[in-house]
């Protein structure tokens, strides 16, 4: 602050520029508004016009600041693409918090385009020892958001130095957020897991995620061991102020399954499919499974998840594989294939003591068989499996726990409600994340030209691009007699399409086996380029045996395209033929089917007569079992998951089953585990 002395030689010095004061302050120019911050802060209330405005108002620095300032707001408005513009205009001069700032603001837009890779460079450019406590916190965010769920002990640093930084209930919001990416690690890996010494709150976490897998089961034994890991760790930050969903865990009232309620259409087309997941269903509850390694200790306990990948929704109930044809099985079919997985399978423990009562939807509406099921003393009901059912008992007035069969279209959060469903759109994403996790990145999918394939496609390419995948080509199948007027007429397959744009998320339910259809976007067709590196098939095994070989005639037997298929191919009774003209491709399937529990398998393919669709339905009744023994813990811990005979079962956002599948590959006319 200036002295408010003056010497009175000096005083006549001022006048001219005090004068100068009160005429710019007469024209109305406002000479602090026109100065942008040095640190580069927003300025409150302003918006991305404001910045702009103010940026083609001024020249050099002061220009750059408001343009990085106006860059920020777009992109805060999601306004992406304009965003992107100014990004490229920026001047290559810049000082060096303006560098920063530019650093920051591509990493933003990188994940905006869900460009992690970008993103996560553009951060590593940036020294932290440099950045100021705001700066900090920005960074560590976006470390967080670049990170997409992977390398999880990065993300976990990440929320441990953001912690500080924060203040009231965003420390809470950041330490539930921790405890999240924390329970996302498998049980068998925590114990090895190396960390550096000095990294005391992330052993902290680490410590705590053990001390939650080895006391889960026991409500009380968890309480104490949270006592005891607080009294050993007192400076960490959840040991102060637990996380919410540690918290819940401890508190949680367990759903009784003393009597269950199996709403389910007996009579009808669809009864044929209802006994096989009733029988599942019973097996399951009396124990009546055969095992090729002990059962589950208790109904609490849970194995993580094999090497495979994911998903769940449905407008059926099951996948396409449910108009599998029946064969012979071969021995060769899951040939050492029970080493795809390291974890014995987690059935709930059986209870004959419990009580199961089976109604027929197809007899009453849904509203009175829950209502009878409620004075007939269930206290939880597994079903119902058609998706308008489902839609009719979720929004019934009932205090009953509900793990529904199917997903309605308009799916909603109902606090007493778990959706459970095979679906082709949960082997889609599946596929896609498959696909994407073995470094393909320009597929294309060869798919009915139906409802299913709109499905297919869309859940597909919603999974493709939240992974930062870029364009998906859709292709359409033709009959069984138009492959083979194409194999006669050495027409081959070329691997092009039309780009798929995926509907929002929301619009998912927009198609229903009940007649409602996908409203598939226009596009032009695209010719194969000859960057296609991977094909995603939709087909039967009949049709399936005439597509690969119409490819190969296309694009030649040296090709590195890499095929893919869906469980819809997967029937009893391969033969060799078929198998040696499979080479290399891989295909996704249940656990159960893909040699998980051999003696099982057996059991129940030879009761169905190798009928793989009925087989798929039995183990969904089996693992229904289970879910409806884990009901409160999957209907209140977000990623909960359970191994099952379906693949690993994973509660996520509204209590959606989310199942991760296995994946098989044809190798020298046998089929293994996919690396």
């Amino acid at each position: 602050m200036l002295s408010s002395f003056v010497n009175r030689r000096n005083a006549g010095r001022f006048v001219p520029v005090v004068l100068a004061g009160f005429i710019l302050a007469a024209c109305g120019v406002y000479q602090e508004d026109q100065t942008p911050s040095a640190t580069l802060q927003p300025t409150a209330n302003q918006g991305s016009a404001y910045y702009l405005q103010q940026m083609q108002q001024s020249q050099d620095d002061s220009r750059s600041h408001w343009q990085l300032l106006a860059i920020r707001a777009l992109l805060d408005e999601g306004k992406v693409a304009q965003a992107g513009q100014q990004l490229q205009q920026l001047p290559s001069q810049l000082t060096a918090d303006q560098q920063v700032e530019r650093h920051f603001l591509t990493a933003q837009y990188a994940i905006k385009q869900k460009q992690f890779r970008e993103a996560a460079q553009q951060l590593s450019a940036l020294s932290v020892p440099g950045l100021n406590d705001t700066q900090r916190q920005r960074y560590y965010q976006l470390m967080i958001d670049s990170a997409q769920g992977e390398a999880p002990i990065d993300v976990l640093r990440a929320y441990i130095a953001l912690q500080p930084h924060l203040a009231g209930s965003d420390q809470q919001k950041n330490l539930d957020a921790t405890w999240q990416t924390l329970v996302t690690i498998p049980q068998d890996q925590v114990g090895y897991i190396t960390i550096n010494a000095n990294e005391n709150i992330l052993q902290g976490w680490l410590d705590l995620l053990g001390v939650y897998y080895q006391n889960r089961g026991d409500q009380d034994n968890l309480k104490h061991a949270v006592q005891d890991w607080q009294t050993r760790y007192p400076d960490n930050p959840a040991s102060k102020t637990l996380p919410a969903g540690l918290a819940q865990v401890m508190n949680l009232s367990v759903a009784s399954t003393n009597t269950i309620a199996l709403l389910l259409p007996l009579t009808g087309p669809g009864a044929v499919f209802s006994k096989a997941i009733e029988q599942g269903f019973e097996d399951a509850r009396n124990g009546h499974l055969a095992s090729s390694a002990p059962a589950t200790p208790d109904a609490n306990t849970v194995i993580r998840a094999p090497q495979t990948t994911a998903s769940a929704t449905s407008d059926a109930a099951v996948s396409p594989s449910a108009v599998a044809t029946p064969a012979a099985d071969t021995s060769s079919a899951t040939a050492d294939a029970s080493n795809q997985t390291a974890a014995v399978l987690g059935t709930a423990s059986a209870n004959t003591a419990a009580q199961i009562k089976v109604y027929d939807t197809n007899g009453h509406p849904i509203d009175q068989l829950l209502q009878q099921a409620q004075q007939e003393g269930a206290t939880l009901v597994v079903g119902p499996l058609l998706k308008e059912d489902v839609a009719k008992a979720v929004t019934t007035q009932t205090s009953l726990n509900i793990l529904a069969l199917n997903e309605p279209s308009d799916l909603q959060n109902h606090p007493n409600v778990c959706y459970f469903a095979l679906s082709p759109e949960n082997e889609a994403r599946d596929a896609a994340e498959h696909m994407w996790a073995q470094g393909k990145r320009s597929p294309v999918l060869l798919l009915p030209s139906n409802s299913l394939g709109d499905r297919v496609a869309a859940a597909f390419t919603r999974q493709w691009q939240s992974l930062g995948g870029g364009t998906v080509l859709r292709q359409a199948i033709g009959s069984e007699s138009d492959l083979r007027s194409k194999i006669n007429s050495n027409a081959g397959i070329a691997l092009s399409g039309t780009p798929v744009t995926a509907a929002p998320s929301s619009d998912s339910g927009a198609v229903t086996v009940a007649g409602m259809t996908f409203d598939a976007p226009s596009a032009q067709p695209v010719a194969d380029s000859g960057g296609v590196d991977s094909v995603y098939i939709v087909a039967n095994q009949a049709s399936l045996d005439l597509i690969k070989p119409l490819i190969t005639m296309k694009i030649g037997s040296q090709s590195h395209v890499a095929f893919y298929a869906n469980s819809l191919s997967s029937q009893a009774g391969t033969g060799p033929d078929f198998r040696f003209e499979m080479e290399g491709l891989q295909f996704s399937d249940i656990p159960l089917l893909s040699g998980a529990n051999p003696s099982l398998k057996q059991q129940v393919t030879g009761q169905f007569n190798q009928d793989y669709t009925l087989t798929r339905l039995y183990a969904m009744g089996v693992d229904a079992w289970t879910l409806a023994n884990h009901f409160t813990p999957l209907r209140q811990q977000p990623g909960y998951q359970l191994q099952g005979n379906t693949g690993l079962l994973k509660a996520t956002q509204n209590c959606v089953i989310n199942r991760t599948l296995s994946w098989n590959q044809y190798t020298h006319g046998e089929i293994v585990p996919a690396k």
